[in-house]
């Protein structure tokens, strides 16, 4: 098991966040809200470690990150 981490750990971050932002381009709300909810799911899926899953919705909760 690991645990979540909450530093910077990717290159490009800016341009996943372009490649967000351009993905939910034209969508309505409850469009993007459902586009949300899917990338978690398969960000979860990737992750596949419950303790890391768990970590991850605190910090989210309690805004560490």
């Amino acid at each position: 098991m690991s645990d979540l981490i909450l530093k910077p750990n990717f290159d490009a971050a800016d341009d996943f966040y372009a490649d967000l932002l351009e993905t939910h381009e034209g969508l309505d709300k409850a469009a993007s809200d459902a586009l949300n909810a899917r990338l978690v799911l398969v960000l979860a899926n990737h992750i596949g470690d419950q303790k890391v899953l768990q970590q991850a919705l605190q910090a989210a909760a309690f805004g560490s990150i």
